[in-house]
């Protein structure tokens, strides 16, 4: 795999040494809260840095605003450690010992990601020279990042997502693979989405187009076809599927609009349409297309309020998380009182 990255980022990574002998409170204040010698039980091993200074500056070439992203990430993790000063190393070693998001992200994928015979340090090389040529990825990142605070009420702070919720992760990693794949390294693209299906149980290839702003609530069971595309501020919940029929080859997979809400367990298959601002109803099988701003509910799928004369949404469900309106209006399943 050493092959796959540039040889002279390769190299000082490979002639990095970290002292662990030395005390991380001249780093970072709230370290010493940490036990002497205690073991982390989280896996957070640091991956050489020696090459940030300069990557840093290419990374960070936009005026940085007042409220930025990362500066924010920064004062959630400060806060955190002094909540748990036993994930100080982890903290540490995730995110306050980097310089930007994109170093952070590279080393928290590559540590994820790795394996015994894929070593971290070669991920995180070719990771970080990925996300740090291409900007469009990292704008993706901040949505993503955004969208998952925004969207899920379980998530409390943008370090929570980044560093637990796999979803997001499994998303950046796919962001990852599908540049490689776009830039004919299907090989090695083929073997991220494997790596990231083993780990975080979300299967996408990377041949798949995902737009910004994308919520994988959950991700469990996620499964996404090669020739997909989805638009952007779309929420995805678990166990979801747009996939193909078995009949067609080439570009066989569904075409999902911007600000669309798809609810957990549903399938949606074929080359068919869900247009802007629609939703599809947990537990659906959608075959064919689906208007903009329509609920599709059942198996199969039928409108509520009927194709001719289909119910219209009047916000973005894909925003709003609501997965229940107008459910009068198709179902008259009602709970008995108890005798």
């Amino acid at each position: 795999m050493a092959t796959c990255v540039d040889t002279s980022r390769a190299e000082s990574t490979q002639n990095c040494e970290i002292d662990r002998s030395r005390s991380d409170h001249h780093r970072y204040k709230y370290a010493n809260y940490c036990r002497p010698g205690f073991c982390d039980l989280v896996s957070c091993v640091p991956i050489c840095h020696n090459n940030q200074k300069s990557i840093h500056s290419r990374a960070v070439v936009e005026e940085i605003e007042e409220g930025d992203l990362w500066v924010k990430m920064i004062e959630e993790a400060k806060s955190d450690v002094e909540l748990e000063p036993i994930l100080s190393n982890y903290y540490y070693n995730s995110i306050l010992s980097h310089k930007c998001l994109e170093s952070a992200l590279a080393n928290h994928l590559a540590l994820k990601l790795s394996s015994s015979s894929l070593n971290a340090n070669t991920l995180f090389d070719l990771f970080l020279g990925l996300v740090v040529d291409d900007r469009e990825i990292m704008r993706a990142v901040k949505e993503d990042l955004r969208a998952v605070r925004e969207r899920d009420p379980a998530c409390i702070s943008y370090v929570h997502c980044f560093l637990n919720f796999k979803g997001f992760l499994a998303c950046q990693s796919h962001r990852i693979a599908h540049k490689l794949w776009s830039q004919g390294r299907k090989i090695l693209a083929l073997l991220i989405q494997n790596r990231v299906s083993e780990v975080f149980a979300v299967d996408i290839h990377p041949g798949a187009r995902i737009g910004r702003g994308i919520l994988l609530d959950h991700a469990t069971g996620v499964v996404i076809g090669e020739t997909a595309v989805i638009g952007d501020n779309v929420s995805i919940l678990h166990n979801v599927t747009l996939g193909g029929t078995g009949k067609v080859c080439g570009d066989r997979h569904p075409k999902i609009g911007d600000g669309v809400l798809i609810g957990a367990g549903t399938c949606v298959l074929g080359n068919v349409r869900i247009g802007d601002g629609a939703k599809i109803g947990a537990g659906s099988v959608v075959l064919k297309e689906v208007p903009p701003k329509t609920t599709a509910v059942g198996n199969p799928a039928r409108l509520i309020g009927g194709k001719e004369n289909p119910i219209k949404l009047d916000k973005i469900p894909g925003l709003t998380m609501d997965h229940t309106s107008h459910i009068t209006e198709w179902s008259d399943y009602k709970i008995g009182k108890c005798i």
